[in-house]
């Protein structure tokens, strides 16, 4: 996994326990999304060949979407409306215009989206045990697939080039220590 340059502020785990309805609901959006973020990559000609990985990406991100879309109806939690992340618009809005470099952009901020997720899972994993532990194993159970969804996509965006994917991570790494040192009172995962 990567070497984050920063580390989750201590109040985040306690703000996500007192707030696990919000939670739930922003993680069903950020499924959603991120199986969108796999579709939408399929437009960059340097990716043509990883087509099917996205698509897999995708339809794995939908179904975990629905997964929380049930946890949601279990615990009679309305799916309300989305709040805008300001660490993942923070990163988006890094992303460099022009196809190459766009592309190598998006699988790098795509990657690190899941390697935090990977990271928060784990967290959660057992930092939400002792109030809810059908949440917590499932928590523990997407680690795997986030860690897979990382990886893939820092493979494609080093495929496309090396050099420049490693420049660019090291940028959006220390973008990643600035934004996440930002404080963020929402009860949300990123």
């Amino acid at each position: 996994m990567l070497l984050w340059r920063e580390k989750i502020p201590d109040c985040w785990l306690p703000r996500i326990r007192k707030n696990l309805p919000a939670v739930l609901v922003d993680h069903a959006y950020l499924e959603r999304k991120a199986a969108t973020a796999a579709l939408n990559l399929e437009k960059y000609d340097e990716l043509r060949d990883y087509v099917g990985e996205l698509n897999a990406i995708a339809i794995e991100e939908l179904q975990h979407f629905g997964l929380v879309l049930g946890l949601l109806r279990e615990r009679g939690i309305p799916f309300g409306g989305p709040h805008r992340s300001p660490w993942i618009s923070g990163m988006m809005n890094a992303v460099r215009k022009g196809r190459k470099q766009q592309a190598i952009d998006h699988l790098v901020v795509c990657a690190l989206i899941e390697g935090r997720s990977c990271e928060k899972f784990q967290i959660l994993s057992e930092g939400v045990r002792d109030l809810d532990p059908g949440l917590a194993d499932f928590y523990r159970s997407l680690v795997e697939s986030e860690g897979n969804h990382y990886a893939t996509y820092l493979i494609m965006a080093r495929h496309v080039d090396l050099q420049e994917t490693e420049q660019r991570l090291n940028f959006f790494l220390d973008l990643d220590a600035q934004l996440i040192r930002k404080p963020n009172p929402l009860a949300m995962l990123h």
